[in-house]
């Protein structure tokens, strides 16, 4: 059974910067591209950030040139690391992994964590 935890949130004023990461165990974490999802309030989850396999990257516009998204496969962790937060970054932010970007892009997904709770406010 794979399991997934998020963790790095808090609460943070606009401008400022948080890391979260995601833990993984149960599977082989080198072979699966890696995602950040987050889901404000009465909001659609939304794909945020991915990396694939290897380096490829894919980034929502709304977070394009303030987020970076990596990966450790030694320790089996995602990272997301976040600049800039505004107030519409708040969100419970959750990771998961498909077999690749294009399907991630596409809903495939795996069982959701608990996510973190980013809140972003002065």
């Amino acid at each position: 059974q794979v399991q997934l935890v998020e963790s790095g949130g808090g609460l943070v004023q606009p401008g400022g910067s948080l890391r979260l990461s995601c833990a993984a165990s149960g599977d082989i974490f080198s072979i699966y591209a890696m995602g950040w999802y987050r889901q404000a309030p009465g909001k659609q989850r939304e794909l945020v950030a991915a990396i694939s396999r290897g380096v490829l990257t894919y980034y929502a516009d709304s977070v394009k040139g303030r987020f970076t998204i990596s990966r450790d496969n030694a320790k089996s962790t995602a990272y997301l690391q976040m600049n800039s937060l505004k107030p519409e970054d708040t969100a419970v932010y959750y990771c998961n992994r498909a077999p690749s970007i294009a399907t991630m892009q596409g809903g495939h997904h795996h069982s959701w964590g608990q996510g973190t709770q980013v809140t972003v406010s002065s």
